[in-house]
């Protein structure tokens, strides 16, 4: 049974000025995305910032959402880790915080071969007893999850329930859900994609869209869900130019941006990462205000 259908927030971790947690923000923004309908939480990913939280600070976010959140829609946690061992710590930390699943991005940096995902992948689940999404994105990790891979995990480990498909080649994405033929749930790890990948099976996406417009993102990929692709695909293409700006900068630096425009307190980025330049603000709100966010 799939975690969750339709669009699941890829949530921004909010912070003061110091650079620490606003659990106060986190909180306003979590009721945002449950009002708008958002059908999941994915928190302390890649958008919230979990490679440069330490663990304590990654975990009290888990705990802080899922208490907030009260099992109203599921929260899924962010857990993966180039070290495996450190990945297995977390998840098993995760369970223990009430999450309802987790999100495991491919290693990076080590440029694990496919036996090595096959391998992470079954130590990391096989640590505990919820379910496990697998999260591809080559561009951020220099590691690529083959169709043949993903098939083979979802077959052998009970838990990998889904795969979060951010690789940006639809071939690759069609292949995957025919080899997988039904054994994985897909979902969409790039906003621009979410109706091609529904189109072939895919159950929804992992969105940074959500954090702005989380019901409109919900009603795309409801249109999905009930076969209405023709208003599914305007939807698409009426969003494009904002999805662009949101991704003109590396992510989470232009969504904590547009957050800040809406009011929500989300600070900034930490180091590596930096603030957004004053051109690329500009035009991110033109195509805030074009979208009637702003």
């Amino acid at each position: 049974m799939a975690i969750f259908k339709g669009a699941g927030v890829a949530l921004a971790t909010p912070m003061h000025a110091d650079g620490s947690i606003n659990f106060d923000a986190m909180e306003k923004l979590i009721e945002f995305q449950i009002k708008n309908h958002t059908d999941a939480l994915i928190v302390v990913g890649t958008s919230g910032e979990a490679s440069t939280l330490d663990d304590d600070e990654h975990l009290e976010a888990i705990r802080f959402c899922v208490e907030i959140t009260k099992g109203r829609i599921p929260v899924i946690a962010g857990t993966g880790s180039n070290n495996t061992a450190h990945a297995i710590m977390m998840s098993q930390e995760a369970q223990k915080r009430g999450a309802d699943g987790l999100l495991l991005v491919t290693p990076y940096y080590n440029k694990a071969t496919q036996d090595g995902l096959i391998a992470s992948y079954t130590a990391i689940a096989e640590s505990v007893n919820i379910p496990c999404i697998m999260y591809n994105v080559p561009s951020r990790t220099g590691t690529n999850i083959q169709p043949e891979t993903a098939a083979y995990i979802g077959r052998h480990v009970k838990n990998i329930v889904a795969l979060k498909d951010a690789c940006g080649n639809i071939s690759q994405t069609a292949k995957t859900l025919e080899l997988c033929d039904g054994v994985l749930d897909l979902y969409s790890g790039n906003d621009d994609q979410i109706v091609p990948i529904m189109s072939l099976g895919g159950l929804g996406v992992i969105s940074v869209l959500s954090n702005v417009a989380p019901q409109y993102t919900h009603d795309l990929c409801q249109n999905c869900l009930d076969g209405k692709f023709p208003e599914a695909a305007k939807m698409q293409l009426k969003a494009l130019p904002l999805i662009r700006q949101l991704f003109c900068e590396v992510n989470p630096i232009p969504v904590k941006a547009a957050l800040n425009m809406m009011g929500f307190e989300a600070g900034k980025p930490r180091l590596p990462l930096t603030e957004m330049t004053a051109e690329h603000q500009a035009s991110l709100k033109a195509a805030m205000q074009d979208f009637g966010l702003l």
